[in-house]
Formats: structure tokens, C-alpha cells, sequence
């Protein structure tokens, strides 16, 4: 990743899971990482060790569900590394239920996060990247995001929107790269957010073959190191054999 060594990435969600995998494997191929999340312990622990290998990271608290933090989120990169250069819109969760569980309050948090938050690191970062007439958004969204599972109706619509969102941006954009990167079974904390007993033990039987968020984050960084006039569109990245 020679040519991209000077490139800033900025990555939400980045305390756990995937988000942690790409920080941590950018940094080691010579990208300047920020991370957001909310759990600042688990950011300060990452950058931490990524600055103990050599890697060059920032970090700060971010609540996705927040506009005015994602912007702010933006301005801090700029701020500590000059610039910025892709945004990882990664923050999500999957609280399963079926609908007629009603958890209301569930659905709602899921739309916030995981849509209104890829909606706000796009409005954060689209100005300076058309000012720039470079930059890539990566977006995650998930095999979700293509079909429909028992439990996960209004999970599976977020992941549907995070596509729908980010084709249509690709398609208004003719100097910005946009890339959907759509995760079978990972591991990660997302299914610790389940509260409702069914799903959960239909998510665990679902989940018995899982990949590990490295090969997510091996996805993250083949996206962004490609030449500046080639764009990576969709990356589907799930266990060998999974059925859904």
C-alpha cells in the first residue's frame, strides 16, 4: 500500500469489532488512522498499542446519532492530520427481534444508528471532499443488505438503506469513490445487543461459522489502496458455505 501511505482514514465505531480490525490493519500498512466511538477507554487502549508498533492514530469520543459530533469528528482529523481522505462508516447494531416483540425503542435506535449515522459521517465529510475533488466513503452494511432474515426485519432494512444510500451517493458523485462492504456472520459485538430470547438463540445457531473481523478489515484496506481512477463498488465477505 506504498501509494496510499499519506492517506487519513477516519473510522467510526472503531472501539470493537470491525471497526478496531481496520484501524489497527491501516496503521500497520502506514495510514494515519482517527477513531471514534464512544467508549473512549477502549479507543485510548487501541491507539495505544497501535502507536507501540509504530502506527500514527488519534481518537476521540463520537456519537454517530449526533450530527454536530460526526462534524466534529471530521474537523478533528483535519485538525490533527491536515487532512482527510476516507471515511469507514462502521458504527451499527443489531438488536433482533420479531416484529411483533414491538421493541419500538430497539427499532428506533437501530435507525439512528445505522442509518442516520452513515447519513451524518456523509454530510460531515462530503464538503471537504468535494472541495478537494478526492475522497472515499466506505460504508458497511451487511449480507442483511441483500436479504431478509426471521428476527431481523428492521435490521435488515437499515442494511438495505446503508446500500440504497450509498449507491445513490456513488452515482451523483464523479470524483469521490464510494465503497459498500457487506459482512456475512462476523466476529464482533453485535449480537451482544439482543435482548429478545428467541432471537438470540436463532442468532447464535446462525452464527455457529463466523469469519473474523480481520478478513473484514483485509476488505477495508483492498477497497481503499486501489489507483485513484479505480472504484470498488461492493465487497461481500462471509464464511465459506453460509446459506444466507
Amino acid at each position: 500500500m506504498s501509494t496510499e501511505e499519506n492517506k487519513v482514514v477516519a473510522i467510526t465505531g472503531a472501539s470493537s469489532g470491525i471497526g478496531e480490525a481496520t484501524a489497527r490493519l491501516l496503521a500497520r500498512n502506514g495510514l494515519r488512522v482517527v477513531l471514534g466511538a464512544r467508549r473512549t477507554d477502549r479507543l485510548e487502549a487501541i491507539a495505544s498499542e497501535i502507536r507501540a508498533k509504530g502506527g500514527l492514530v488519534e481518537y476521540c469520543a463520537l456519537d454517530v446519532t449526533s450530527l454536530e459530533e460526526m462534524q466534529a469528528f471530521v474537523e478533528f482529523a483535519k485538525d490533527t492530520f491536515g487532512r482527510i481522505d476516507v471515511m469507514v462508516n462502521n458504527a451499527g447494531l443489531m438488536p433482533l427481534s420479531k416484529l411483533e416483540a414491538l421493541k419500538i425503542d430497539e427499532w428506533n435506535r437501530m435507525i439512528d444508528v445505522n442509518v442516520r449515522g452513515v447519513l451524518h459521517g456523509i454530510a460531515a465529510a462530503l464538503p471537504t471532499f468535494k472541495q478537494q475533488q478526492s475522497g472515499q466513503f466506505v460504508n458497511l452494511s451487511s449480507i442483511g443488505g441483500h436479504a431478509v432474515f426471521p428476527t431481523a426485519a428492521v435490521y435488515c432494512a437499515t442494511k438495505y438503506a446503508v446500500w440504497a444510500i450509498s449507491e445513490g451517493l456513488r452515482q451523483e458523485s464523479k470524483d469521490i469513490r464510494v465503497t459498500i462492504i457487506s459482512p456475512g456472520t462476523t466476529e464482533s459485538e453485535l449480537a451482544s445487543t439482543i435482548t429478545d430470547a428467541e432471537a438470540a438463540q436463532w442468532t447464535a445457531e446462525f452464527r455457529e461459522s463466523v469469519i473474523s473481523a480481520d478478513a473484514i478489515a483485509r476488505a477495508v484496506a483492498f477497497a481503499i489502496e486501489q489507483p485513484a481512477d479505480v472504484d470498488v463498488n461492493e465487497i461481500i465477505v462471509r464464511p465459506i458455505g453460509q446459506s444466507g
